[in-house]
């Protein structure tokens, strides 16, 4: 507090990640924040996706099918294991993400059940095109409260190099 009482100004830029430097193949993230999956979760991202499939909203359906209930969205799964990275990562370090490739969802993810997830770094090499930047493979996998792997995905990504960090 300064000497009226007032709190001091927030940073203007939000605390950088990991640059490329900062990343070696085999390091292991385990990353925080778990979250258990809501009926409202399910429902918002096939509203927001326009997405369908009776699988997903329709219980009578899911009893019927291999799984025996309805089953969360995938990509919604996908997309909450790929986010816990972000602040530990790459928030403010990535230029951008260059693509996702053998994307597997082994298990299927129920309202009800608790995600966690990690990031391993499996790849690294220079970026031949962006000198201020290097290519990082990050494979994002996600569990559930069984340890079961309910998700796991390769992501490319382009990542800014500390001598070009903005600041």
């Amino acid at each position: 507090m300064d000497m009226f009482g007032a709190m001091p100004m927030a940073e203007e830029h939000p605390p950088m990640s990991k640059y490329y430097e900062d990343l070696e193949v085999g390091q292991v993230y385990r990353h925080p924040v778990t979250r258990t999956v809501t009926e409202v979760d399910n429902l918002m991202y096939v509203a927001l996706s326009h997405n369908p499939q009776p699988l997903h909203i329709d219980e009578e359906y899911g009893k019927k099918s291999m799984h025996g209930s309805r089953v969360v969205a995938s990509l919604w799964t996908l997309a909450f294991v790929n986010a816990q990275a972000v602040m530990p990562l790459t928030l403010g370090t990535i230029i951008g993400s260059l693509g996702y490739e053998e994307i597997r969802f082994p298990n299927p993810v129920r309202i009800g059940d608790t995600l966690r997830s990690e990031t391993h770094v499996i790849g690294k090499r220079d970026s031949k095109k962006y000198p201020n930047a290097g290519l990082i493979t990050f494979e994002h996998v996600g569990y559930n409260q069984r340890e079961e792997c309910v998700c796991r995905a390769k992501q490319i990504s382009l990542q800014l190099r500390k001598s070009h960090a903005i600041t």
